[in-house]
């Protein structure tokens, strides 16, 4: 008899301590949580290797014992699996087995150029910026959509996407076109019909005014200044266009000699609108441009006091007064830097 208690405790004691290994904590990392990528393709074999490298968790044995008996290996998802710290094996098992994925989120702000669009998600996604990138260049699937490589992003609003991990560029982008038709609403559309823009015209517009200022106030001015130069033939002469013609987003002056830049996008040297936009401009830019006002401003000019907002004028006589107080003033601040650079 005492045998066979001593049988049963010690059967107990095992089944005791096997339900704690699977069902107790079953991490092995010390940080809050451990994101896990299960790329397409990847096998058990390389799941299990990554798992023992990052000592992600505590019984490595134990949960394969478990997975092959849920079929796990046959059946895994690829995903970005977030598992917290303390989490049990089964617990793990089951989120890997159901393809319970963290949501990744894509936060655009302002992007320059098609490949700053592709970097991003080669940071975010499974899809590496290349992939992105053959799908931006992807005509058929543009011509489909009304565009091309040019105006492909004026689809890409700013604003906070959320997607899985293994999104593939197709349905990454898809979810950005029915934001953008979301925005243009039959009212928005006639706003832009009746400034005689449409809706890649008016986004077009918009990131150049987005460029231009910060100053909310400014925005609808800017706007009608640029929209009579339109209206009368004037080339636009938008300082912003030569800085993206040159890829040099950092210049702070723009000189003479860079005007001379040959490209569509240089807006001194060609008439009318660029070919595509030079950035992802913000809805209330795109809201500016639609409700620009009726003005007889052709030009505009930072204030002296370098507050951000601007002069305008509507004659060139006008103009040039507004833009040599502004070219005295800020001569007079870098000769105040330079002092200052050159004391002990």
């Amino acid at each position: 008899m005492k045998k066979l208690f001593l049988l049963l405790f010690i059967i107990l004691l095992i089944a005791g301590e096997s339900a704690y290994l699977i069902l107790g904590p079953g991490t092995g990392f010390s940080s809050e949580r451990y994101d896990l990528y299960i790329h397409t393709g990847m096998n058990y074999q390389n799941l299990d290797s990554m798992l023992r490298k990052d000592e992600v968790i505590t019984h490595p044995a134990v949960f394969n014992w478990l997975a092959k008996r849920a079929s796990y290996p046959s059946g895994m998802k690829a995903g970005k699996y977030e598992i917290r710290k303390g989490m049990s094996l089964l617990n793990i098992l089951k989120m890997l087995r159901n393809g319970r994925q963290v949501p990744v989120n894509l936060v655009i702000t302002k992007l320059r150029t098609r490949e700053d669009l592709a970097a991003l998600i080669g940071r975010k996604f499974e899809c590496d910026s290349a992939a992105f990138m053959r799908f931006l260049n992807n005509t058929d699937t543009l011509q489909s959509l009304g565009l091309d490589t040019n105006t492909a992003m004026t689809l890409v609003f700013p604003n906070t996407y959320t997607y899985y991990w293994n999104t593939t560029p197709s349905r990454i982008f898809k979810k950005m076109v029915a934001a953008a038709q979301e925005y243009w609403t039959p009212t928005r559309l006639q706003q832009a019909e009746s400034r005689h823009l449409n809706r890649v015209t008016a986004y077009i517009l918009a990131s150049i005014v987005e460029e231009e200022t910060t100053r909310k106030e400014d925005k609808p001015l800017i706007a009608s200044v640029y929209l009579n130069r339109i209206a009368t033939d004037m080339r636009l002469a938008a300082d912003p266009t030569v800085k993206f013609a040159l890829r040099r987003f950092d210049l702070k002056r723009v000189y003479e000699k860079y005007l001379l830049v040959e490209s569509p996008y240089n807006t001194y040297r060609n008439t009318g609108l660029p070919p595509g936009p030079i950035c992802t401009p913000s809805t209330e830019t795109l809201d500016a441009v639609l409700n620009a006002p009726e003005t007889r401003y052709f030009y505009f000019v930072a204030k002296p006091d370098f507050s951000g907002y601007s002069n305008f004028a509507e004659t060139f006589t006008e103009h040039m007064k507004y833009a040599r107080q502004y070219q005295k003033a800020l001569d007079e601040q870098m000769r105040i830097g330079q002092q200052s650079k050159e004391k002990p």
